[in-house]
């Protein structure tokens, strides 16, 4: 890739839409409901939405909306642990900037930061480690939170606060792993899908092997793609012809940056500090087996849940939320009762409208455009 332009271009988008066109309404023949295909990560969510995509394609195609968001599916029960832990004097609690508003039971990191935790907003867990040493008479907890595109940086972290021997840093560890996640989709008696866009970002560090089964036991095609719009479009082409073509079969749209056996260093860190949790709850999704992980033995002396004596509980979501519909691609943002009116990027009900990655928020952003002329859109869109 020379220029980001590359992957903007309206005429290549206006070929792909095309043909993306032409395969869907030959596939339409005889069907009685759309082809739904699940976008897994909630970049792709953001970037369909931001350039408008979803408004270009035919009827015949819907795009799902899947829980590729670590914020949007973090449970009401762990930010109240967050904030349990950041209310300790003596402790600076650390986190990314989309997480200190995802609501708690009762309230959320910045919302206790406000009354007068000591939160700070870090860049990377490096950062928080920086702060340790800094701060040798406080306690340093690092909010460690994403699927496995995060978990090296952490990870790197903790082999590098062992080796220096700070021990008052630690993690408060709710990374997720995505292949579990995708079964748990593929298992759910309401979920009928053809098609899977692979995440780009986790991609590159697992590689594509991990999603064979998708294929070979599931048979639905599956290919990992890129973030542009002409990279959402050709994956979704791709999904297109191999269900024209009665194949299953994982690809690599994403080639550009996404290794086939993915990223040896980042796995080597990740299998040294992180081990599975036997299970982990799910925002929306409810409990999914061995989809989070938790420090090894070794590296125990890093872990916050056991350094403070954290015993999560289970909280339900409120009543009028509809997140957990929204991620299962049972209902659409828009149409969640509060969605708009109770529930806004400024203040938030549900954890897909805190994060820019939430389709919730895309939705609320990018998505009150009416269309009339689709030429004039393809051309917007890629502008």
């Amino acid at each position: 890739m020379k220029y980001v332009d590359e992957f903007r271009d309206p005429e290549k988008a206006k070929v792909l839409i095309n043909e993306i066109n032409e395969i869907a309404e030959r596939l339409s023949v005889g069907r009685t409901r759309p082809i739904r295909i699940m976008e897994v990560c909630g970049g792709h969510t953001h970037s369909i939405f931001r350039y408008g995509i979803e408004n270009i394609l035919p009827k015949s195609i819907e795009l799902i909306h899947g829980p590729g968001c670590p914020v949007c599916v973090l449970p009401m029960g762990r930010v109240d642990d967050c904030v349990k832990i950041a209310e300790r004097p003596e402790v600076i609690f650390t986190t990314f900037g989309d997480a200190m508003r995802v609501p708690g039971s009762k309230k959320s990191l910045l919302v206790a930061k406000a009354e007068g935790a000591d939160v700070r907003m870090v860049y990377s867990p490096m950062d928080a480690l920086s702060l340790a040493r800094k701060n040798p008479d406080r306690e340093v907890v690092f909010f460690g939170l994403g699927f496995e595109t995060t978990m090296p940086s952490t990870a790197l972290t903790v082999l590098q606060a062992k080796k220096e021997g700070i021990t008052n840093f630690s993690l408060f560890c709710n990374h997720i792993t995505i292949i579990p996640t995708v079964k748990a989709v593929l298992d759910s008696p309401d979920m009928q899908l053809e098609g899977f866009l692979g995440p780009g970002h986790v991609s590159m560090v697992i590689g594509n092997a991990p999603y064979a089964f998708i294929a070979e036991h599931y048979k639905k095609p599956l290919v990992v793609a890129g973030f542009e719009p002409l990279d959402i479009l050709q994956s979704l082409w791709m999904v297109l012809k191999q269900l024209e073509a009665g194949e299953a079969k994982v690809e690599n749209q994403y080639n550009r940056i996404v290794p086939e056996g993915g990223n040896d260093v980042a796995l080597e860190a990740i299998s040294k500090v992180f081990r599975l949790r036997e299970f982990f709850e799910w925002r929306g999704l409810g409990s999914i087996d061995h989809s989070g992980v938790q420090l090894t033995d070794e590296y125990l002396d890093y872990d916050a849940e056991t350094k403070f004596s954290i015993k999560s509980i289970s909280v339900a979501d409120p009543m009028s939320c509809q997140c957990g519909e929204v991620l299962k691609g049972v209902i659409k943002p828009w149409e969640c009762k509060v969605f708009g009116k109770a529930c806004t990027p400024e203040v938030p009900l549900g954890a897909l409208m805190v994060s820019s990655e939430g389709a919730c928020a895309a939705y609320y952003q990018y998505g009150g455009i009416e269309i009339d002329n689709e030429e004039e859109i393809v051309e917007e869109a890629v502008s």
